[in-house]
């Protein structure tokens, strides 16, 4: 569990008591013991109060408010205040404050303004965080340690550019070994001195976003920020623990944003937090996956909620309500896939600036006579009655979807071969083939154990990254079945062409080799034709975006294309290596075609769906101690039913003894337990 001092699934969420006064706080300590509120994520943007010029510090109203939180029986989440920087810094220190893509300097404002690479903000940022940790660190209230908030965004300022220039030092060690890794001939690039190494914004490389003439540069700047902001995520991390060391320390993430990579900073996380904002319109499948993304940070290791909204957002297009039952949905959802907390933004609604219509348990009307106040209090109930029960489950996928930053980074900064090609979309269609299926995959990273996988599907790896080819021979060689698509193989970890024939070092294991790939049109489409019948498979299937043109050099050809000069090429391949086999999809085929080819390799190693039920009902299982708990989600309006098989199970919000075929009710959910 996160922390022993509270045993269950942890309830609550931020509250920002500095934006209210002593009578309201009363009124919501009456209201957080009316929902079960248990923890309190506090001081994530009170910098400002706290240090109100470089050399004064006050602390009086944190201490008041630590104290008057735990003696109402609420542990604090305690944030390091880090977030946004005071004004007077910004004023006194400009170097504090970003300069944008365009190389404009900001002023101070915002959040996300915080130059990464600023001497003056590193030093006080972490100052401020060594003083929380030596007044608080023993503190009954203190259950985690949250760093900064929804660390993101970019610089390009001056201290930026200089740093990227040691920081390019460290990694190539000399000009002539970087100048090869960027291919610095192209274009007359050739640099003789680091000091001509100038950042690559809308001043020099880039445009429109991840347009840029050199990809190699834009990738180690992206590689770069990313370690930049680590770099300050770790200052305040030592910081912490030079005082606190048993209190877990943690920072907010935000599931597939893509300008950190969060393989690289799971390793310095005690535990993974992240914050949940779906659409109304956003795939249940695609927050599933950004779940069991966050799990797979750190191989399975349970994590925080450490957001979600009550009800409805204020930063979206169309900020729609949740629609009653759904809040609690979602949270099963989360807890389902992994989390131990379900914490909220916000806990009462703010009365100023961007915030003041996004969601809370306590609305702007002040009392616990709302729709969402009843609903939150009802989950709150259902979590205590839960108790410690599914703290610590892990899951027991045996399919393994990887996903990779630096390749995501990679495929977005490439010069084609087509603007539709959205690295997140892939992944999400071979997640969704095998969600509709009820069959578990965990989200993964290059650097994961296959070992413990069946099958490992690498959607679009452009980029192979040393070792990472012989790695997956030995899986496959051992038995393991591995399936990736177009435009794998392509470059290595510098964005640098691997001659020979696409895929490149892939080539061997897969059987194929790749001599063109065809961008189609929005309004074009080919076909999949199968050879023959083959399980879930018959016939033809649509198929777009890219079709790459193959030919097999050892691999068994078990699809063709349908038409266009290309027709009869092969479009899907198996090659038998060792005791497994390599599958390449040449194209992005439709969801038909993706579901019945999961199902098969699936069928061929043995994989079960954990229930039958019809489309609208997610299964999740969660084992602990030998005790599997199997969660039933029903995202329908309408009640479902799902066949869990003959054997007894105790459902654990009821108490109920279920087998069978069992109905979920609408927008319900069920926790089975297989414990006599």
């Amino acid at each position: 569990m996160i922390n022993d001092k509270l045993p269950k699934i942890w309830y609550g969420g931020d509250y920002n008591p500095e934006q209210w006064e002593a009578p309201d706080w009363a009124e919501d300590e009456r209201m957080f013991k009316l929902a079960g509120i248990d923890v309190a994520t506090i001081n994530v943007f009170s910098w400002a109060l706290i240090q109100p010029s470089e050399d004064t510090y006050d602390f009086s109203g944190l201490d008041a408010m630590m104290d008057r939180l735990y003696k109402n029986g609420t542990y604090v989440c305690l944030a390091t205040g880090t977030g946004a920087h005071p004004a007077w810094m910004a004023h006194r220190y400009p170097e504090v404050t970003r300069v944008d893509v365009q190389g404009r300097k900001r002023k101070f404002g915002g959040r996300h303004n915080s130059n990464p690479n600023s001497p003056v903000y590193r030093k006080y940022s972490a100052l401020l965080a060594s003083k929380l940790a030596e007044r608080y660190k023993d503190h009954p209230a203190l259950v985690a340690w949250h760093i900064s908030n929804e660390y993101g965004g970019y610089d390009y300022s001056e201290q930026s550019e200089a740093a990227f220039r040691i920081w390019l030092k460290e990694r190539y060690g000399s000009l002539d070994v970087l100048n090869k890794a960027w291919n610095t001939r192209f274009w007359g690039h050739t640099f003789y001195d680091w000091e001509e190494i100038v950042v690559p914004n809308e001043l020099s490389e880039e445009w429109n976003g991840n347009r840029t003439n050199f990809q190699g540069i834009s990738l180690d700047y992206r590689r770069f920020m990313s370690h930049s902001l680590l770099e300050c995520y770790k200052l305040e991390y030592a910081a912490i623990k030079e005082h606190s060391q048993d209190v877990p320390v943690t920072t907010n993430l935000m599931g597939f944003y893509p300008e950190l990579d969060y393989f690289e900073w799971a390793k310095h996380m005690d535990v993974i937090s992240w914050d949940n904002y779906p659409s109304l319109d956003t795939p249940v499948s695609f927050t599933a996956m950004s779940h069991d993304l966050m799990r797979g940070l750190k191989s399975g290791q349970p994590f925080m909620l450490m957001e979600q909204t009550p009800s409805q957002q204020n930063w979206q297009p169309y900020n729609s309500l949740k629609r009653p039952g759904v809040m609690r949905l979602w949270s099963y959802q989360a807890i389902a896939r992994g989390a131990d907390t379900v914490l909220f933004f916000q806990l009462r609604r703010s009365i100023g600036a961007c915030e003041k219509y996004h969601g809370a348990v306590i609305e702007h009307v002040g009392h616990e006579h709302t729709r969402v106040f009843r609903e939150c209090a009802e989950l709150g109930r259902e979590l205590e009655q839960l108790g410690d029960q599914l703290l610590d489950a892990r899951g027991q996928a045996e399919v393994g979807i990887m996903f990779d930053w630096e390749n995501r980074w990679a495929l977005d900064l490439s010069s084609g071969p087509s603007v539709a090609l959205d690295y997140v979309k892939e992944v999400h269609k071979y997640y969704d083939a095998l969600y509709q299926q009820n069959i578990e995959a965990d989200m993964i990273g290059v650097e994961e154990d296959l070992s413990k996988y069946k099958i490992v599907i690498a959607p679009v790896m452009y980029m192979v990254k040393p070792g990472f080819a012989a790695k997956v021979e030995a899986f496959v060689k051992a038995g393991g079945t591995f399936v990736t698509t177009y435009f794998s193989g392509i470059v290595n970890e510098n964005d640098l062409v691997t001659v020979g024939g696409y895929p490149g070092e892939l080539r061997k294991l897969l059987g194929i080799w790749s001599e063109e790939i065809d961008a189609l049109l929005p309004d074009m489409s080919n076909e999949v034709v199968m050879n023959k019948e083959w399980g879930a498979l018959s016939t033809s299937y649509g198929c777009g975006i890219l079709c790459d043109l193959i030919h097999a050099e050892g691999a068994e050809v078990l699809a063709e294309y349908g038409s266009d000069f290309y027709k009869g090429m092969p479009a899907l391949t198996v090659n038998s290596f060792g005791e497994g086999r390599a599958y390449y999809v040449a194209t992005s085929p439709d969801p038909a075609f993706m579901q019945g080819l999961m199902a098969n390799l699936c069928a061929e190693q043995n994989i079960k769906p954990l229930v039958s039920a019809p489309e609208g009902i997610e299964s999740v299982q969660r084992v602990k101690a030998g005790v599997s708990y199997l969660f039933l989600l029903n995202h329908t309006d309408g009640e479902l039913s799902a066949e869990i098989g003959g054997t007894a199970r105790t459902e654990l919000l009821s108490g109920k003894k279920l087998s069978g075929a069992v109905t979920v009710p609408a927008r319900g959910v069920l926790i089975l337990s297989d414990q006599a």
